[in-house]
């Protein structure tokens, strides 16, 4: 019982840290890169989120 309520807490108060940090601990991680090509390459690879980013870099293409 006494395990349990103390890996309860250790894991509660590491998951609050991470989320408080994210942004920092985001740029550490995307810092390297090789880590950084296979996020882009990984998220690019994503056909719905390649088609909105285009759109919204480059536009729409008219339709006449």
């Amino acid at each position: 019982m006494n395990k349990t309520i103390s890996s309860a807490v250790l894991f509660g108060t590491a998951g609050y840290l991470i989320f408080k940090n994210r942004y920092r601990l985001m740029n550490i991680v995307l810092g390297t890169g090789w880590v950084r090509k296979v996020a882009v390459r990984t998220i690019m690879g994503m056909p719905g989120v390649k088609r909105r980013m285009m759109n919204s870099v480059f536009g729409e293409p008219n339709r006449l």
